[in-house]
């Protein structure tokens, strides 16, 4: 039976005529950083003191001992970042130019020192740049010259930290006779039976030898012989219970074991768990233009989407559990969908498992974004070889439910000057609308692909145009109000955000010492977006009066502006269900400290943001929209079950004075939405007034004017602390209350973020991870918005 046996122990670092400790997996930085010679480049400015790091080669080493017994001893690596020569006691055994797919060498009866040896990825892709000619990209760094992870070399929310290194596991395998070289799984449903149809590729150590695979699923049994180097076999399982995205059903999973035979001989075995579903992409036309919605099991979605980026800058930090850690955060907050960003990896299984088991359908970029990415050799096998290898390892995952070509590249050719700068050349055209739709056709043909977000697809139209396909909204955040999100109605809404700092005790474990102000050099050094901070101070303007120098205020209103701006969204588009069929929130996670779009900050704090979406992404969701008509309160009900009740219209004065009230029947369909119509006389006049809204427990609020004219009484409240909780009452209105846990003790969290109380209401906060609850604490780390403030 094969045997696979982990290289991890043994390894070095060569580093100045020395040999450091090495980690495998792992990079050169956290092998510099384990051993004292670098500083944490997420710690102050030191991003830039390491930067060296990426210019330079580096060789790991370790000893490669023979096993006796096997006919057959391969050396494979599962991941190299990125241009290697791997060598056995000096003698070459072969290169590596693609950090996104794996390698084997053939190393039988051979012991002797491996050494793999990096060259700067830098050195390797301005090479390929001199020899193909420049393309433009977002940013000045080369990182389309050679398949690496691209925000390696930083981008508009991440440090410039080009890594090298054994990023995923080596491994040792040795067999005999024959092993299983790829299984390619196609999972369907067929009138109710499930269908698992493995086809099979073998290698072997000579011909002639007759052998067979069998497979077993949900305790069926089919065995199967083997022709040359390829088997097919099929099983099917009766009554198999379908998969489901979360909220819709349940997630349940079978095993499939693979066993490759020679006689009754087993010589390797192939294990996975799938899900029977099925999945389309409904891009047909209508009155509106080109739907895109995704229908699973026949039932057509809302997606509830977040962004993905990876989790660490130094990817192989990032293990199962804070994987699953990051998505039980994504699944607790509503969402449903998970977009892997094209920038970024193919994730480990890691990721893709806890998707599967926690009902998080995945839309998988393949790794091109933000840039021309030239089509001609070294590049484009390479492309054709990652894309084989990881479209068929994560076939099996009933989570992955869309391949996607790229991000921003159809898009930037088009409209960001590339297209009279390229002259003719290759950008990448090739590759989405050619190669990979042709490879997914092959391997994968149980799931669609679209060849990039944002594509209307057809080059007859704009590829951004709001009225077909996936839409990505970036205007707003760059020019315009958060309000201008309500002039358009996209299908499908892929990527649109609003950035905010992260969470006070990340700013403070990431700056020590430094005296925090928007633009202190720490602050400013971890903002990486072009102006970043002028259309912060924009925004705020726009809704609130200057901060004044106060940080803490800065901080507070810069987190309230993110929550509103990303509910002013998803409230208009979801309230325009079926017409927009998706929003996709930049973003969910950060990869360092960092003023970002995320929701939860690079040390896994939760932003504001993040305690809003559990709001908006909710199964139901009221929302005061204005209409043509005039002002309605849309019920957005994502539940299978009808949504009926009694709507509580109030028209109240800041000051507490009830102005009108009225109540009214409502019943919204099973994944519908309704619409009651606000009366003229219950509609609020001036800054002076707003509505609210209560509907089965859950509230709408609309504030008519900007908060800097709103004349907020000062807030009176409150506060009692016991047993780890935190209850506010309130004497006055109380507009957007948020407890900042994390300035309470580090390690503290909330269960809640932003809320406003009528005068009387009370709201009771969770904290966990405080070891010394006391009230007058928790009034300092309490913050609201005030007339003038």
């Amino acid at each position: 039976m094969l045997e696979a046996t982990p290289l991890t122990e043994g390894w070095v670092l060569h580093h100045e005529g020395a040999d450091l400790p090495a980690v495998v997996p792992g990079c050169v930085h956290t092998d510099l950083l384990a051993a004292g010679v670098i500083p944490d480049p997420f710690v102050g400015r030191a991003e830039s003191e390491v930067a060296w790091v990426g210019r330079r080669a580096w060789s790991y080493r370790t000893t490669l001992r023979a096993a006796p017994g096997a006919e057959r001893t391969d050396l494979v690596f599962t991941g190299l970042d990125t241009v290697a020569e791997i060598l056995l006691d000096g003698v070459p055994l072969g290169r590596t130019r693609n950090m996104h797919r794996s390698y084997r060498f053939d190393v039988t009866g051979r012991s002797g020192e491996l050494t793999v040896r990096f060259t700067s990825a830098y050195t390797e892709a301005e090479a390929v740049r001199a020899r193909l000619g420049e393309r433009p990209a977002a940013y000045p760094e080369p990182y389309p010259y050679l398949r690496k992870m691209a925000c390696s070399f930083g981008w508009d929310w991440g440090p410039t930290l080009v890594t090298a290194g054994i990023w995923r596991p080596a491994l040792l395998e040795h067999w005999s006779t024959a092993r299983i070289a790829r299984v390619r799984p196609l999972v369907s449903v067929e009138d109710g039976t499930g269908v698992v149809e493995l086809r099979v590729d073998v290698e072997r150590t000579g011909a002639g030898a007759p052998l067979a695979v069998e497979a077993a699923v949900g305790g069926q049994r089919v065995r199967a012989g083997v022709e040359g180097d390829t088997a097919t076999v099929r099983v099917e399982v009766p009554d198999a219970r379908l998969w489901w995205p979360r909220g819709y059903g349940e997630q349940p999973l079978y095993d499939v074991e693979l066993t490759l035979l020679h006689g009754r001989e087993p010589l390797d075995g192939w294990s996975r768990r799938v899900g029977f579903r099925t999945v389309r992409l409904d891009t047909s036309a209508d009155a509106r233009g080109t739907g895109f919605t995704l229908v699973v099991n026949g039932e057509r979605l809302f997606a509830r989407g977040v962004n993905w980026i990876p989790d660490d800058v130094f990817p192989s930090r990032v293990g199962r559990e804070r994987y699953r850690t990051r998505l039980r955060q994504a699944a607790d907050a509503g969402v449903d969908l998970v977009r892997v960003w094209g920038g970024g990896i193919y994730e480990s299984d890691d990721f893709y498992d806890a998707c599967d088991e926690s009902g998080l359908l995945v839309w998988q970029d393949f790794p091109f974004a933000c840039a021309a990415y030239p089509e001609e050799q070294p590049l484009r096998a390479e492309v054709e070889a990652e894309a084989r290898e990881n479209v068929v390892r994560l076939m099996p995952h009933p989570s992955l439910v869309l391949w996607n070509g790229n991000n921003e590249n159809l898009w930037g050719f088009r409209d960001w000057g590339w297209e009279p700068r390229l002259a003719g050349e290759s950008w990448g055209e090739g590759y989405y609308l050619g190669l990979l739709p042709r490879v997914v056709a092959e391997l994968d043909p149980t799931r669609p692909y679209t060849a990039g977000s944002p594509w209307s697809g057809s080059w007859d139209r704009h590829p951004n145009h709001p009225d077909h396909g996936t839409h990505h909204s970036w205007e707003v955040w760059n020019r315009a109000d958060y309000t201008e999100y309500l002039r358009e109605v996209p299908r499908f809404v892929a990527e649109f955000g609003w950035q905010a700092p992260p969470a006070y005790a990340t700013l403070r474990r990431a700056l020590p010492g430094e005296e925090l102000a928007p633009d202190s050099p720490g602050m400013l050094h971890h903002q990486k977006a072009d102006d970043g901070n002028g259309k912060l101070a924009r925004g705020l303007a726009r809704h609130f009066p200057p901060p004044d120098g106060d940080f803490d205020r800065w901080h507070y209103l810069t987190q309230v502006n993110q929550a509103r701006a990303v509910a002013a969204g998803i409230e208009h588009w979801r309230s325009h269900w079926p017409a927009c069929a998706g929003t996709v929130v930049w973003q969910l996670n950060d990869c360092w400290p960092v003023t970002s779009w995320a929701a939860i900050d690079g040390d896994g704090r939760e932003k504001p943001l993040y305690h809003e979406l559990r709001r908006l992404y909710a199964d139901r969701l009221p929302t005061l929209q204005l209409r043509p008509h005039g002002l309605v309160l849309a019920l957005v009900n994502q539940a299978a079950e009808m949504w009926s009740g009694v709507v509580r219209l109030r028209r109240m004065a800041v000051d507490g004075t009830l102005v009108g009230e009225r109540e009214t029947a409502f019943r919204a369909a099973g994944r519908g939405v309704a619409e009651v119509s606000v009366e003229s006389g219950l509609v609020p006049a001036g800054a002076a007034e707003f509505l609210v809204a209560d509907a089965d427990g859950l509230r709408a609020l609309r504030f008519p004017a900007p908060d800097r004219e709103i004349p907020y009484p000062r807030p009176e409240f409150d506060v009692t602390v016991a047993d780890g909780l935190v209850t506010v009452t309130a004497r006055t209105l109380v507009r957007d209350l948020l407890l900042q846990a994390d300035r309470l003790h580090p390690a503290a969290r909330a269960d809640r973020g932003l809320v406003t109380l009528l005068p009387g209401e009370a709201v009771t906060i969770g904290v966990r991870g405080w070891p010394d609850p006391d009230p007058d604490a928790a009034r300092a780390a309490l913050y609201c918005l005030e007339s003038g403030r």
